[in-house]
Parts: structure tokens; C-alpha cells; sequence
């Protein structure tokens, strides 16, 4: 059975990192549709799989979205897959009207998350538009989280019976024993902090992802100015790359630059090695579906502090594995980092259950074996003549 997955830039291939030799030998052959790039052939490489370059943008390109929506279409019409899998929001769109057109029998669009809830006017219209669009043409919606499935039907995007959500939810699920072990990578704590020029006795505050305002930055580094005053054993560690779109403030900019015990790293495709090294993992992000940075940090054993909003919620137990805070505050925020910093008893504690939790409910083999099983229900089921399949029962949703 052919299965097409289609993302509109290569770098969002990682959420099906390792997917191809799993679905393998549950009879499922994967190929890959994306924008070319570097990202795409690496991936091509490290997965042994098959890519076709088609090239998209994430943001509107009439013109340009219509080249591609023929590329794709004359790929499935060429491939004749029995199920096209896409992602993220522009990738969706033009993977499921392709589909469609194409006349593939099962036509998968994952919801990941939704730009539409950051954005206002004209754009906050055409982004629904377009997810209304998906998810209609779409004959099954994944949902990585059940927070964001409950958004997604009070904002009417599609239908309950339609969307449902695999397991505990997740992109991708974790690699607990082997990527994100934190036995794996316990002898490189040391090195990796020397190379931050950190010492033994520091406590390390990380933060992964793109430096923008969605990601609460602005937050992070005002929470931070006041850690830092209060606790001059502390450092914070940012892992990811400066960004046009959304950018932060100039002056934010600058204070993190200037601050010696704050260690602007870049971008890595280790990150496991990096969260060896820290002991608090702070996500103060504005927006997600289901965020892998919590998950990867409580695969390695470390308490995450995050937003209490939609995709979060369900990644981060409150008391339990993290502390959540509200989203846009500096003061709930500078709180829950000053727990951590006076309690390292805290954090082994909420430590501990993160890695728990995550290899109970996140391992990235059931999130995949659920996946395996959601195709075979969806190729099992009649197709109606106007396209749309008879509803499955959901393969969980809890």
C-alpha cells in the first residue's frame, strides 16, 4: 500500500523522522513530497526514502501555488497512492485538493496546529478559509492533540465525526530509549557545558526553538532578568535561530546578546546532547498543536515549565512533570523558574515523571502503530460517490 506524505518545506520531514522502516514492515510503502532543498536530499539519505521536490512556500504565491498544485497533481495521478498524507498548513491545502483531483481514495490532512489563533482581519479569514478547505476535502483530519481538536471544532473547522486524534496525541511521538535517553548522553553533560562556558555548579535554564515573540521570548528574557539578579549560579541557554518573521525587539535582542551568563547557541540537529546539559526546559510559547520540545525534554528527564494553552496542556502535567503558567505574563513565569532554581529536589521529581510519562504515553513506536492502524481502517471503508468515506470508530481518544 502507497502512502504520500506532502510538507511544504523539508525542515518539517522530522515530525516522520523514522516512520519509513516502521511502516515498512507493516506492509506500507512511504514516499515524500517537498519543497528542494538541502533538507529534503538529507532526509532522502538518512531515511532511505524516496523524495519528490515540488517547490512550495508556506506563505500565499497565487501563481506559484498553482504550479505546484499541478506538480502534485500529475505526481498522484503518476503514483496512483492509495493514501495521501499531508501536513501543515499549505502543504494541506494543496496536498488535498491535488488528491482529490487526483481521485486518491483516502486523503489525510494533519492538523498540526493553527496560525489562524495568532492572527486578525483579512488573514485570520483566509487562514480559516483555507483550513475549512483541508479539512472538507480531506476524507480523515489527524489532530496531534485533543486540546486542539476541541479548538478546531468550536471554531467550526470540520466536522466531530471526521477528526479525531491518535492516542495521547503528539506529531510524531519521542524516541525514549534511544535519540532522547538520557542515559545515552549522561558523559556529555560536562563537555557540552564547557563548551557554553558554564560550569559543573551552574544551573542551566534551556530554551529550544525560533527565537520570535510567538515563542514567548519577549517573556522569557524579562522572567530571566530577574532570575539571573536572584540566582547568580544560574545561566540560560537558547537553542535555535534568530528569525525575519515575527521577529523580537531589537533591544531583547541585544540584552540576551550582551549577557554573559545568557548563551546564544544556534540551531542543532542534536538537541538530545544540548538538554543533557540543562535542567530546566522553559517553552513560554503564545500558539501550538503539540510541541516536541516538551516531550524531548521529558524523554531526557528534565521538568519543563510551558504556557497553559492548547497543545501544552496536553504535553505538560501541572505538579506533575512541569509547572504550567499563563501565556504573555513575565511574573507567573519568573515564579515557577525561581521554584525550580531553589529546589533541586523539584526538579529530579517532576524530572523523573516527565521521563515516565513520556515512555508510558509518547513513544514514538505507538504513536506509529496507531498511525499503521488508522490507514489500514481508512483503506478498509467504502468510499461514497461523492468522495467522502463512511466514519470509522476513532482509533482513541484518550
Amino acid at each position: 500500500m502507497r502512502v504520500i506524505h506532502v510538507t511544504t518545506v523539508p525542515q518539517s520531514l522530522g515530525f516522520l523522522r523514522g516512520q519509513t522502516a516502521f511502516m515498512r514492515t507493516r506492509g506500507f510503502e512511504l514516499s515524500f513530497v517537498s519543497a528542494p532543498g538541502d533538507a529534503l536530499e538529507r532526509f532522502a539519505a538518512t531515511e532511505e526514502a524516496r523524495v519528490f521536490a515540488v517547490p512550495m512556500e508556506r506563505r500565499i504565491t497565487p501563481l506559484r501555488d498553482l504550479a505546484a498544485l499541478r506538480r502534485l497533481w500529475a505526481h498522484f495521478r503518476r503514483e496512483r497512492p492509495d493514501v495521501v498524507h499531508a501536513h501543515t498548513p499549505k502543504g494541506g491545502l494543496l496536498g488535498t485538493i491535488a488528491a482529490a483531483l487526483a481521485g486518491v481514495p483516502v486523503r489525510i490532512y494533519h492538523m498540526r496546529g493553527l496560525p489562524l489563533m495568532g492572527a486578525s482581519g483579512a488573514r485570520r479569514t483566509l487562514l480559516t478559509l483555507t483550513e475549512m478547505v483541508s479539512c472538507g476535502l480531506a476524507t480523515e483530519v489527524l489532530c496531534v492533540s485533543h486540546s486542539l481538536r476541541g479548538v478546531a471544532l468550536d471554531l467550526g473547522l470540520t466536522d466531530p465525526d471526521k477528526i479525531q486524534v491518535l492516542l495521547r496525541g503528539s506529531g510524531q511521538g519521542v524516541d525514549t530509549e534511544g535519540r532522547f535517553n538520557p542515559a545515552t548522553h549522561a558523559a556529555q553533560r560536562e563537555r557540552v557545558r564547557h563548551s557554553w562556558g558554564v560550569p559543573s555548579s551552574g544551573l542551566v535554564f534551556g530554551f529550544v526553538g525560533r527565537i520570535v515573540r510567538d515563542k514567548g521570548v519577549h517573556e522569557l528574557a524579562r522572567a530571566w532578568a530577574r532570575i539571573r539578579d536572584a540566582h547568580p549560579h544560574a545561566h540560560l541557554v537558547i537553542v535555535g535561530p534568530f528569525e525575519d518573521q515575527d521577529p523580537v525587539d531589537d533591544a531583547v535582542r541585544e540584552a540576551l546578546r550582551s549577557d554573559e551568563r545568557a548563551h546564544l547557541v544556534g540551531s542543532s540537529d542534536d538537541p538530545a546532547r544540548l538538554y543533557a546539559a540543562m535542567d530546566v526546559v522553559v517553552l513560554p510559547t503564545y500558539r501550538e498543536g503539540f510541541p516536541n520540545v516538551p516531550l524531548e525534554a521529558m524523554s531526557m528527564a528534565l521538568p519543563v515549565i510551558a504556557t497553559r494553552i492548547p497543545g501544552c496542556v496536553d504535553a505538560v502535567e501541572d505538579g506533575v512533570t512541569g509547572i504550567l503558567v499563563p501565556p504573555k505574563t513575565v511574573t507567573p513565569l519568573f515564579e515557577a523558574m525561581d521554584r525550580y532554581a531553589r529546589s533541586e529536589a523539584l526538579r529530579r521529581e517532576h524530572g523523573h515523571s516527565g521521563r515516565m510519562r513520556a515512555r508510558e504515553f509518547f513513544r514514538r513506536e505507538r504513536i506509529w502503530q496507531a498511525l499503521s492502524e488508522a490507514y489500514e481502517a481508512a483503506l478498509r471503508l467504502p468510499v461514497h460517490p461523492g468522495g467522502e468515506q463512511r466514519r470509522r470508530a476513532e482509533v482513541s481518544r484518550g
